[in-house]
């Protein structure tokens, strides 16, 4: 899910890369135009365990990458049809406040559990209220990014977390733009998946050639699986508003 704490006049272009990672964790790189008029933060739930330490998620640096959607679509060089991808009480809060951490133009942190929102710099939280109307995220983590006003260009936000179940890789494509949420939303998706010896969905496209052939193994910086093929699947359109799960 992509949830912003402000006003956001547009979001579109949106670019998901995942793949699973050692000891039952998942990489996750995550990138999308936008318009704001004001500073804000974007939100993205991740299925995280309970309990997680505040410093279970790593954050990675893909400032020097800027290009990395760019050379994953490169390995697509004859694209077909986009086709849809399966769906898939008060806390008192907490003493220590979160990390929050600098990686390339943005500042993020790690959020284990709703309740922690109240331990997060006032900047990165959400409005009161809005994770009452989303019980279904209420055992979930959340990684938290702070956006600049306007139409900057952004480098791909990156992260590599603990998942519940470690059989299924997460894509977070359920989206709140506007506070409220919605049955249906438009999407402008293009999902990446490296399944790493689990089986791809038959559905998705897969690369001719492995991603060593159209990556850049300097500044990759383990993300990609450089002798795996690369799947791609895209979500266009008035779709059903939620998550990916593969």
């Amino acid at each position: 899910m992509c949830c912003f704490t402000g006003i956001v006049e547009s979001v579109n272009s949106t670019q998901i890369f995942a793949r699973p990672a050692a000891n039952g964790r998942q990489f996750l790189v995550y990138h999308m135009q936008y318009q704001a008029k004001e500073p804000l933060a974007m939100v993205l739930p991740i299925p995280t365990p309970a309990g997680s330490a505040d410093d279970a998620v790593k954050f990675i640096n893909l400032e020097e990458y800027e290009h990395f959607f760019s050379d994953l679509r490169n390995g697509f060089p004859a694209p077909k049809a986009a086709r849809g991808a399966p769906a898939a009480g008060a806390v008192p809060p907490p003493k220590a406040e979160l990390p929050v951490v600098e990686v390339g133009s943005f500042e993020a942190s790690f959020v284990p559990k709703i309740a922690d929102f109240a331990r997060l710099d006032a900047r990165f939280r959400l409005a009161d209220g809005v994770w009452e109307k989303l019980p279904g995220y209420k055992d979930f983590g959340f990684a938290v990014f702070k956006l600049k006003e306007g139409n900057p260009k952004l480098h791909p936000m990156a992260l590599e977390f603990p998942r519940t179940d470690a059989k299924r890789i997460f894509f977070p494509t359920v989206h709140i733009h506007d506070g409220e949420v919605h049955a249906a939303a438009d999407f402008d998706h293009t999902l990446y998946l490296q399944p790493s010896g689990s089986r791809p969905p038959r559905t998705w496209e897969e690369s001719p050639q492995p991603a060593s052939m159209f990556m850049d193994a300097k500044k990759v910086k383990g993300l990609i699986a450089a002798d795996e093929h690369v799947y791609r699947a895209g979500i266009r359109g008035k779709q059903k508003n939620q998550d990916t799960l593969v």
